[in-house]
């Protein structure tokens, strides 16, 4: 027959296991609800994620490369890639208006100036970062003396989260451009990380991934959120007032995510260069 210690022994081990029976129960409990609240925040981040690199993914002349057609071919680099290690203007696409292809002049892109775009509201001049962005200043100017732009619609406005008029296609459709594409340049002016602050007063190389600017580029109203993938090449002195105006007016985007055409239509008239 059990002694009274033995029974008592019993009792200890049996309340010892329901303890640690409830405590094992908790902590399952616990890991559960930790892995819905890592599933829950990779949901928002993903869903979130995608919704904002919709917002401010600025398409552009090329559109991005096909995925890899296999597991195997994945290795090889992509269009971007390959475009991202060239330097240079490297024909691609078909030309919205044909001007040709720059040659590149270091001594001549060295220099600064001063641009004007002139639209049907008002004109914005900004300073060229001729020795920040060489290729891209050069190329700018090189389109402007071809009169690329003239009578070009500006066909995005962006009023929500980043806030910037993106012009320079000749289409008006976002996917046109002058059938050559460059290297990105200046990315850490406003610093590195994955957003930096693209300041009120910026001009910019819209694009559809590295190395793929070619003549659409954006104009920054008001301070915006951005990765730094998109060159900037020039800082506006005057007309910020005017781009303020055509954003107060909305946009025509139909699904109230402030991202769509201007509803003040914006049209630039011409693009000229002071040295």
């Amino acid at each position: 027959m059990a002694s009274t210690k033995d029974r008592q022994r019993a009792l200890e081990r049996a309340r010892y296991e329901r303890v640690q029976a409830k405590i094992a129960k908790q902590q399952l409990a616990a890991r559960r609800r930790k892995r819905i609240a890592i599933f829950t925040a990779i949901a928002v981040v993903v869903v979130g994620g995608g919704s904002l690199a919709a917002a401010l993914a600025f398409s552009s002349d090329n559109p991005p490369a096909k995925p890899a057609a296999s597991a195997s071919s994945s290795a090889a680099p992509s269009a971007s890639a390959s475009a991202a290690a060239k330097t240079g203007y490297t024909k691609s696409g078909t030309a919205s208006k044909d001007v040709g292809v720059p040659t590149y002049d270091a001594t001549a892109a060295a220099k600064p100036y001063t641009a004007s775009i002139h639209t049907n509201h008002g004109d914005v001049v900004f300073t060229a970062l001729t020795t920040k962005a060489p290729y891209t200043t050069f190329s700018f100017e090189y389109l402007a003396g071809k009169n690329y732009f003239n009578n070009t619609p500006c066909h995005r406005l962006v009023t929500s989260g980043i806030y910037v008029l993106q012009c320079g296609d000749p289409t008006g459709t976002g996917s046109g451009g002058p059938g050559y594409q460059f290297q990105d340049e200046n990315l850490g002016y406003f610093g590195t990380g994955t957003s930096v602050t693209y300041k009120a007063g910026t001009v910019a190389m819209a694009n559809s991934g590295p190395g793929t600017n070619g003549s659409q580029f954006f104009l920054v109203y008001k301070d915006s959120p951005l990765p730094p993938s998109y060159t900037p090449f020039g800082t506006i002195t005057k007309g910020l007032d005017v781009l303020q105006s055509i954003a107060a007016q909305g946009s025509n985007n139909g699904n109230g995510n402030g991202d769509g055409k201007p509803k003040d239509a914006t049209t630039i008239t011409s693009v000229s260069i002071a040295q």
